[in-house]
């Protein structure tokens, strides 16, 4: 393996990421809790937004021109349990795509270095992007 290749290469490149998401958001639709975050919003569009921005977050094409994280979710109350029941689904997804364990490690720690900018303890700490966003809080089910 070359010192040098990004993460995005040693993965296999998009289509990697594109198997991935569409596993992990089969997932996260089908999901008695998690679904209920995305009921306005097309699996397709999410599976692509996301698709393009763990690319270019693992050195891949910048193709990604959406919100930050934190700026995309801060509406949401994103809970420890919520936050780590995700990353549960996105780590079976990896391996279901066929990923070896170092790979998944290295993409899971990718991914879990945005958890700071997510998690949010009470609707107190969500900032609504216009006056009438709902705040979204699911208890678990």
């Amino acid at each position: 393996m070359a010192i040098d290749k990004t993460l995005y290469d040693r993965l296999g490149g998009k289509q990697t990421f594109i198997d991935v998401h569409k596993i992990f958001y089969d997932k996260v639709y089908a999901h008695p809790w998690l679904k209920k975050f995305f009921t306005d919003k097309p699996q397709e569009i999410l599976e692509n937004q996301q698709t393009d921005f763990m690319m270019q977050l693992m050195g891949g094409p910048k193709t990604y021109s959406g919100k930050t994280p934190k700026f995309a979710h801060q509406h949401i109350v994103i809970t420890e349990e919520l936050f780590d029941l995700r990353s549960q689904l996105l780590s079976e997804s990896i391996m279901k795509a066929g990923i070896k364990d170092d790979l998944r490690e290295e993409w899971l720690a990718a991914d879990g270095a945005l958890k700071q900018a997510l998690v949010k303890t009470s609707e107190e700490k969500c900032v609504r992007a216009y006056p009438n966003q709902a705040i979204l809080n699911f208890t678990k089910s």
